[in-house]
């Protein structure tokens, strides 16, 4: 098949290497000429220092390259994602499969990144969502990764599949789009704040008490929006929690270790120095629990530290102190 991976980061580099490995002839689109230029030359991304890129792979910063693709893949940061799809709209020929690989939900419209996707390319493509615990870096060494790629259209989630599949990147199909889409993007402010945790010096103990009453609050939000409870038992829920709360290589989590020692949010996203997705759908998430008039108390807290100032160690007291549940009903 003939790709196009929209966006020249750590993930639209692994993924594009990952296809280059399958057979496909792929090109990898940079919205930056020099970063494109700089790449082809040194077969390199500084984000991936461990892995040359292959010979067979095209790098440029021409959206000509969407011409005659068989399949695109959407891999820009979250806050890119519109402008990206507004930008290669034009180019697209109608069915085309488009596959959406980035994390996150847009604030004030509260659309889930697919849904950006079809707004701004007028619903001419069908669309497969592909997720789950997969940081790049292992990614691009080829390590064992699974995801799952999620379509109503079963024939196109099946596309996608074989098209990624190999004997180190398993995927698993799901009709289940908005659970796996609201997945990737909480899951980000869960890490901000179990990195804030850790930075404060708490232990495995409370680790393990923000995972699974965040998993409660992913669960809660998205069975609101229409996803399947399931779903957030799964690789793109569960499986995506782990990975991005537990690792280093998560930006989120060590962006929140460093608020949690002390600095001030905007500090810490600057010294990570990529993009650092959870900060962004801190946001998201509040104006649409609000929306919905629900209560999601640790997201709720990660934003007053991001956007209010908090001190964390006050929002560990609010949390703690909280009044008195079960956690599942008497019979």
């Amino acid at each position: 098949m003939k790709i196009t991976v929209l966006g020249s980061g750590s993930w639209g580099t692994a993924l594009s290497m990952l296809l280059c490995d399958n057979g496909h002839q792929v090109t990898l689109w940079s919205r930056h000429e020099a970063k494109a230029r700089q790449m082809t030359e040194s077969r390199c991304n500084p984000l991936l220092p461990q892995r040359q890129l292959p010979q067979s792979l095209t790098i440029t910063a021409g959206l000509e390259c969407l011409s005659g693709a068989d399949l695109i893949v959407f891999a820009a940061p979250s806050f890119a994602v519109r402008d990206t799809a507004r930008l290669a709209a034009p180019y697209l020929a109608a069915g085309t499969p488009l596959v959406s690989v980035s994390k996150g939900i847009e604030k004030e419209t509260h659309l889930r990144l697919s849904q950006i996707i079809e707004e701004e390319t007028k619903d001419i493509c069908p669309i497969v969502v592909l997720s789950g615990p997969s940081h790049a870096e292992e990614v691009s060494l080829r390590q064992p990764t699974g995801c799952v790629a999620a379509c109503q259209d079963k024939t196109m989630a099946e596309l996608v599949q074989n098209t990624f599949m190999n004997e180190y990147f398993r995927v698993y199909t799901s009709p289940d789009m908005v659970g796996v889409e609201i997945c990737g993007a909480m899951k980000n402010v869960v890490a901000l704040c179990c990195g804030i945790s850790d930075g404060m010096g708490h232990g495995d103990n409370t680790k393990a008490l923000l995972l699974t009453r965040s998993m409660l609050e992913m669960t809660r939000l998205g069975h609101a929006m229409g996803g399947t409870a399931l779903t957030f038992s799964g690789l793109a829920g569960m499986g995506d929690l782990i990975v991005t709360c537990t690792s280093m290589h998560s930006r989120n989590r060590r962006a929140g270790i460093l608020i949690g020692q002390g600095k001030s949010p905007q500090q810490a996203v600057e010294e990570i120095g990529e993009v650092v997705e959870g900060y962004y759908a801190a946001q998201s998430v509040k104006e649409l629990s609000g929306s919905l008039h629900m209560e999601l108390p640790i997201c709720d807290a990660v934003y007053d530290v991001l956007y209010h100032g908090a001190d964390p160690q006050d929002m560990v007291g609010r949390l703690m102190t909280r009044e008195r549940k079960e956690e599942v009903g008497w019979y």
